[in-house]
């Protein structure tokens, strides 16, 4: 996880240092546009901190570094009036709601998987069961079709153990 500061106040640097220390993380300073776009460039970010002189001066400057920042959390900040402690607030709040937001994403990914799963699992079970009814006793095929039904009751339990156990 790392952080850029897109700000060209002094001493952002030491501030990059405070919120590395809390944050325990790498966090990368970028003075303007261009040293932002080039970090961008090279690697990925967790968090975008964008100074508000920034966008205020240079706005196309901003939307450029929004647009290049891809998955990282863009934040925009006035270090002018915001110590570093706040903007270690900030950061690790947002730095938390994508977590949680993420945690929803995968669960809801994962119930929507399982359902799907069910779904075709009911499916296969019944048309074995209907065909298996249809079909003589003893045969090859209805053997087979009673171990397809066999397998498919014991995926059906499997699945259902699993979702009870979450």
């Amino acid at each position: 996880m790392n952080i850029l500061l897109v700000t060209g106040i002094e001493g952002a640097r030491n501030c990059a240092d405070v919120l590395a220390k809390h944050l325990d993380t790498e966090v990368e300073v970028a003075a303007g546009r261009k040293a932002a776009l080039a970090a961008l460039r090279q690697r990925e970010f967790a968090a975008v901190v964008v100074d508000e002189t920034v966008t205020a001066c240079d706005p196309a400057a901003a939307e450029a570094i929004w647009e290049r920042s891809g998955l990282a959390i863009p934040l925009q900040i006035s270090f002018a009036l915001s110590g570093a402690d706040r903007l270690i607030r900030e950061i690790r709040a947002a730095l938390q709601r994508r977590e949680r937001e993420q945690l929803i994403a995968r669960r809801a990914a994962a119930a929507a998987v399982e359902a799907e799963l069910k779904t075709t699992l009911a499916g296969l079970l019944l048309q074995s069961q209907l065909a298996l009814s249809s079909s003589e006793a003893g045969t090859p095929v209805a053997e087979r079709l009673q171990m397809v039904t066999n397998l498919a009751g014991d995926l059906r339990r499997q699945l259902s153990a699993t979702a009870g156990s979450r």
